[in-house]
């Protein structure tokens, strides 16, 4: 008999764990974004520090007329490994929405960079951004994790990721952030 947990962050099944299918190497590492989704407490805003620190790294080796183009690609990147590979967690550990998948985070995170000038201020305030969309997820990104799997997982992340990019534009139209 199997039973489902009504959380839909933590539901489970709980069937026996050597009836699920294990994740392949790629899965994890993609899913857990090389580690930092395993890091504590908070594996989601240690995935979105990451995102930052790398995106902060990579942008000095991108010409500014690039890093739109870059971030868009990266984030292509993300969703299209990071759906797999959420599915993959998802399965072999019976949870609907793993805490320790943050390409999801990722994704979402590189999403809220687009077309933004990289600097301390603007690095901060997309990852105060980002976690605040993600958190709270005001409507419709809640419904989007009702997506079955890796599609659910990743989704709703984009849709927070879109929020806080749009929070971004206005914040550098109105001059609040430099150029």
């Amino acid at each position: 008999m199997m039973k489902i947990e009504s959380d839909p962050k933590t539901q489970t099944v709980s069937d026996s764990p050597l009836s699920r299918p294990r994740a392949p190497l790629w899965a994890k590492l993609a899913a857990t974004f090389f580690g930092a989704g395993l890091l504590h407490p908070g594996p989601g805003s240690w995935g979105s520090a990451a995102t930052v620190l790398l995106w902060w790294l990579l942008s000095h080796w991108i010409s500014p007329h690039w890093q739109a183009t870059a971030a868009i690609l990266l984030a292509t990147v993300a969703i299209l490994a990071g759906i797999p590979a959420a599915t993959h967690m998802a399965r072999a550990t019976g949870l609907k929405d793993p805490q320790f998948v943050v390409i999801d985070e990722v994704a979402g995170q590189l999403i809220t960079l687009i077309a933004v000038p990289v600097s301390w201020k603007s690095m901060l305030l997309g990852f105060i951004l980002f976690r605040g969309f993600d958190i709270v997820k005001p409507p419709p990104v809640r419904q989007l994790e009702h997506l079955p799997a890796g599609i659910g997982i990743v989704l709703d992340d984009v849709g927070a990721g879109l929020y806080a990019l749009a929070i971004m534009q206005v914040a550098l139209h109105f001059g609040l952030l430099l150029r």
